[in-house]
């Protein structure tokens, strides 16, 4: 496999636009960093999976009450851009640390203020009320979390393990949404009837409230990314990061957009609504609903750093491909194996679905950060949020709804498929963005050669203000070759 050298790497050779450096953060940051999201998968996904406990604790036993309980996951999302726009502007200003001490500290509150909530039988209606503005609160914060670490990752990771260590910390979101399964099981099993309802429910969100506390401690001791240090001396980070990148990098913003979307869609309906899709369609109960979830839950964390791997082996743009495929070709019959088969065949549909979706979303953690330059990256990011919060907050409850208002059980495939169709071309035009792994370690700081193994070394490229040309160096190798024009515009 050949990188495609027309598309340089955007984290690219030190200009006033696009810091690079010429060292990585130690290894305890990169591991906080990757294990500390975690946390906030934790949080989301427990809340789908514990949705129809919380339907019955927070608004009664009516046969709306688990529509009403996606819907409040669903509005929650909406305030997930406009923590990542507001974070998104604070970390290209200020740093990528403090945003991450920031946005986990909120998450800390609102997850022990969740766990000590008065119930609808205590407070009546007001109870559904708060519990929807605490989600709000999550959302906003979550805005902030996950892409402040993808990116604080591929800005101080090794050029050529992007992929792996940015996928470890999809997997790290893995095992939080694993952890959420497990504990989720545990208490549906050993505190059931009344008492789950009344104190039982509690337990999931208390321990999160601990997790998020250990995290914001061990962030704490955090050094900042070193290409946002290197951009800061610059004195080049843009005062309006946002307006910059809307500027010059609108076809960057459309991939991340393409590729946000698909992760997002084959998440939100292929891992987190399959629990409630088990219970409400296919007749399982919570406990071997969830205990199908765990399994699949398993499989992903397996799957994630596979994928991150392969994206640094082969490129980003053809492992996107093939699992956008997969995604076209595989949801609408493993939706129905779940629905309508035995045991086996739903364990298949969960755990084969789920295994898509930690793909995407292995690949995407690099895939995303690399399409936009240092300066402004955060906030150019924020920007895929949009795509996270339709195809992903909002699908658990449309698929629900139209599962319920048309009667067939394939229907949330096709959500999948139908959004997969619409993002293949765009990655199958993307450039490709995985930059070269080194020959030898005294290559291993440079991030200037994209080319395939016979591609002749330059020094450092030259980036005009608006990333919009590249222009080499007059060396022996290449006499001041003209500029290779990039392909994103």
């Amino acid at each position: 496999m050949t990188i495609n050298p027309a598309a340089p790497d955007p984290q690219g050779p030190p200009t006033a636009g696009n810091a690079a450096t010429d060292h990585q953060l130690p290894r305890a940051s990169i591991v906080v960093a990757a294990l500390s999201t975690v946390v906030e998968w934790y949080d989301f996904t427990l809340f789908l999976f514990m949705a129809t406990v919380l339907s019955r604790v927070f608004f009664g036993d009516g046969p709306e009450s688990i529509l009403t309980t996606l819907a409040v996951f669903a509005i929650a999302y909406v305030m997930r851009p406009v923590g990542a726009l507001v974070f998104g502007y604070f970390g290209d200003r200020l740093g990528r640390r403090p945003v991450l001490l920031a946005s986990m500290t909120v998450m800390t509150a609102a997850m022990l203020a969740t766990a000590l909530l008065p119930t609808q039988a205590q407070i009546g209606p007001t109870a559904g009320v708060l519990l929807l503005l605490l989600r709000c609160v999550m959302g906003f914060s979550v805005g902030g979390e996950y892409t402040g670490v993808m990116t604080y990752l591929v800005e101080g990771a090794v050029p050529g393990r992007r992929g792996l260590v940015a996928s470890l910390a999809a997997a790290a979101s893995e095992i939080g949404g694993l952890l959420a399964a497990g504990i989720s099981a545990l208490t549906v099993f050993f505190v059931s009837g009344d008492a789950l309802e009344e104190w039982g429910w509690r337990i999931p969100f208390l321990v999160g409230a601990m997790l998020a506390a250990g995290t914001v401690a061990a962030r704490s001791v955090m050094q900042e990314s070193p290409a946002f240090e290197q951009l800061q001396k610059s004195g080049s980070a843009p005062s309006r990061p946002l307006s910059s990148i809307l500027r010059s990098h609108r076809p960057a913003l459309y991939r991340t957009f393409a590729i946000s979307a698909l992760a997002s869609v084959t998440y939100y309906v292929g891992i987190t609504y399959v629990p409630v899709f088990l219970s409400t369609v296919s007749g399982y109960d919570e406990r071997w609903s969830l205990g199908l979830t765990t399994i699949a839950s398993v499989a992903v964390v397996v799957v994630t750093p596979i994928a991150g791997a392969l994206a640094d082996r082969f490129g980003r743009r053809p492992t996107l491909i093939v699992l956008g495929a997969l995604a076209v070709a595989l949801p609408l019959s493993m939706f129905g194996f779940m629905a309508h088969g035995s045991l086996a065949l739903a364990l298949t549909g969960a755990v084969t679905l789920a295994c898509i979706a930690g793909g995407l979303s292995a690949v995407g953690a690099s895939a995303t950060p690399e399409q936009l330059p240092v300066a402004g990256r955060l906030s150019g990011l924020a920007v895929g949020t949009v795509a996270t919060t339709i195809f992903g907050g909002l699908t658990p409850y449309g698929a629900q709804t139209l599962v319920q208002d048309s009667g067939s059980a394939i229907l949330p495939g096709a959500m999948v498929t139908a959004v997969a169709l619409l993002a293949l071309p765009v990655l199958w035009h993307m450039p490709e963005t995985a930059p070269r792994a080194p020959a030898n370690a005294s290559d291993r700081t440079s991030t200037d050669r994209v080319g395939g193994d016979n591609a002749p070394r330059t020094t450092p490229t030259a980036i005009d203000p608006t990333h919009t040309h590249i222009h080499q160096r007059p060396t022996a190798g290449n006499n001041g070759a003209p500029c290779a024009h990039r392909t994103d515009r």
